[in-house]
């Protein structure tokens, strides 16, 4: 976070805000401006990708879905707009210690023991490590004795949107979050791959809930993602992951996605349309029949 701060100072904080004698690595000056870059980041990112999956990538015809709350989308959005300054507080905690060099990051790759090849292994140990933790922590959040206070706000969107991926109560929210925030105070990472990785992390964040249940056959087994996730939301007690299948395997809780078994809840739109529109032609098969027996008397 360092990264963004020096350039947030460089461009913006130390010519326009701040007075020229207050010192760049003050304490306090650093906590205000992590809760302002973290803020804008978090909106930003949230609303421009959210925005795009919600228009380019969500189907709306979930949005007849019978479980589809009214005024859903706006409500999604308000909950996340008062959630994520609340999030961002413990946050920028963590990013602090980053900034006082208690953390593992490092700037450049020669500081590896074995320099690329150690670079790519953090990459692939960082989303295997969250995934671990996260399916964990998701999972002990539905226990009863947290579900109510916490974790249920977010499960109120049976059939969510792009726009309830950041939904969360606040300390669901920072939890969830939190394996990302740890694995640079365990293991070694580059800064800017840190940074790289926490922007994806939320745009998976974003795509899990986008309404898209289509995976490439071959990751089917391997992929946690909307399909997965939209029936977790409904059935409550399955896939709890969130890249990998694989902990939802060895916990026990794994579920065929019920959208590749054509169970999903865009086939249950389909079908109640279907439906519909028989009960309509039905209709008006009777109704057209009953008009020419009233005809055929009056002749």
């Amino acid at each position: 976070m360092d990264l963004v701060l020096n350039a947030a100072d460089y461009h913006f904080f130390t010519p326009y805000i701040y007075p020229a004698t207050w010192p760049e690595d003050d304490i306090f000056r650093q906590t205000i401006s992590l809760l302002i870059v973290t803020n804008v980041g978090a909106y930003i990112l949230y609303f421009i990708c959210a925005t795009l999956s919600y228009y380019f990538v969500f189907d709306h015809s979930l949005m007849k879905h019978p479980q589809f709350l009214k005024n859903q989308v706006y409500r999604e959005i308000m909950f996340t707009v008062q959630s994520l300054p609340w999030i961002s507080i413990p946050t920028v905690l963590l990013f602090l210690l980053e900034l006082r060099g208690y953390s593992k990051l490092y700037d450049n790759i020669g500081e590896f023991p074995y320099g690329w090849f150690q670079f790519l292994v953090s990459v692939t140990s960082f989303l295997f490590f969250t995934d671990m933790l996260i399916y964990w922590i998701h999972r002990g959040l539905h226990h009863k004795l947290v579900y109510k206070r916490i974790h249920k706000p977010h499960h109120l969107w049976k059939v969510p949107t792009p726009f309830a991926s950041h939904a969360f109560h606040p300390v669901d929210g920072f939890l969830q979050s939190l394996p990302y925030h740890i694995y640079p105070f365990v293991f070694p990472l580059h800064k800017v791959i840190y940074l790289g990785l926490y922007i994806v992390v939320n745009i998976w964040t974003i795509s899990i809930h986008d309404g898209d249940f289509r995976v490439p056959q071959i990751l089917r087994p391997f992929i946690n993602g909307s399909a997965h996730h939209t029936d977790h939301h409904m059935f409550f007690d399955y896939n709890y992951g969130q890249y990998f299948t694989l902990w939802d395997r060895i916990g026990g809780s794994f579920k065929n996605p019920s959208s590749f078994e054509g169970k999903g809840p865009i086939d249950y739109v389909k079908k109640m349309t279907e439906e519909k529109c028989n009960s309509h032609a039905d209709n008006g098969y009777k109704n057209e029949k009953l008009l020419n027996g009233l005809l055929t008397k009056t002749e």
